[in-house]
């Protein structure tokens, strides 16, 4: 029988450890993609903890997948952690630059912060990506972070170019409306909200901004009733107070 060389069984150790650490990583991301999958459920059910116990399980297996690292962000998002979910949107960024949504992603939280112009610039980021499929979410948060600082021209010009990408964008005309109300515009603000509601009745956020806006009109019995709608939506709830001490102040 032929001796092998002791370098073709080297070089056959090394190729059946590579084939074995290749197959090894590829099962890694398979679970780390379910732990994913998971987690994404669970956000959307609102379960923000259950969802960042599975999206840390993924992190521990494989943490160089983009998907996931935006969803870490959006997980410490939802939890208030800003400084946590901006370094996951930025580890995002880094394995995926052209990744539009967790530039949108970015800019919220640089919104929450109040760093406009930082919002502003991420927005823009997200909006250069020609394959980005919901361009009225940034074009949307643009509106917002322009009403941060007090551009009001130029949030009015960017709520109606989300609202020309999805006419039915309740939020774009929620914040169109409250830019209005801003400028002092009730009537125009008015016009927006009823739309906002008339899409989605169950806006209870859009109902009390209505309620204020007919305070504006010096509307009582219009601004009663869409506070008294707010209550029947949302009852036990922050809002609900807000609008309970509302109505209180306009029965005095």
């Amino acid at each position: 029988m032929r001796k092998r060389s002791p370098w073709f069984i080297l070089s056959l150790c090394c190729a059946l450890c590579f084939v074995s650490c290749a197959t090894n990583m590829a099962e890694r991301k398979l679970k780390a993609e379910a732990f994913r999958h998971l987690g994404e459920r669970y956000l959307a059910q609102r379960n923000v903890r259950g969802a960042l116990k599975e999206f840390l399980k993924a992190e521990a297996l494989y943490d160089e997948d983009h998907l996931l690292q935006n969803d870490l962000g959006l997980a410490y998002s939802e939890m208030g952690k800003l400084d946590l979910a901006l370094k996951h949107f930025e580890k995002a960024l880094d394995l995926n630059p052209d990744y539009a949504g967790a530039w949108n992603n970015m800019g919220t939280i640089y919104i929450k912060m109040e760093e406009w112009d930082k919002a502003i610039g991420s927005f823009n980021r997200a909006l250069d990506q020609l394959l980005y499929a919901t361009p009225h979410f940034a074009l949307n948060n643009l509106g917002e972070a322009y009403r941060g600082k007090k551009d009001y021209e130029r949030s009015v010009l960017y709520y109606r170019k989300a609202l020309h990408a999805e006419p039915r964008f309740v939020r774009a005309h929620r914040g169109l409306a409250l830019t209005y109300m801003d400028m002092g515009d009730y009537d125009t603000a008015i016009s927006s909200l009823e739309k906002a509601v008339e899409y989605a009745p169950d806006f209870a956020l859009a109902y009390y901004d209505l309620g204020r806006a007919y305070i504006g009109k010096y509307n009582r019995e219009k601004a009663l009733s869409a506070f008294k709608k707010v209550i029947a939506l949302v009852p036990d709830s922050p809002l609900a107070d807000a609008a309970s001490a509302e109505m209180s102040k306009l029965q005095r």
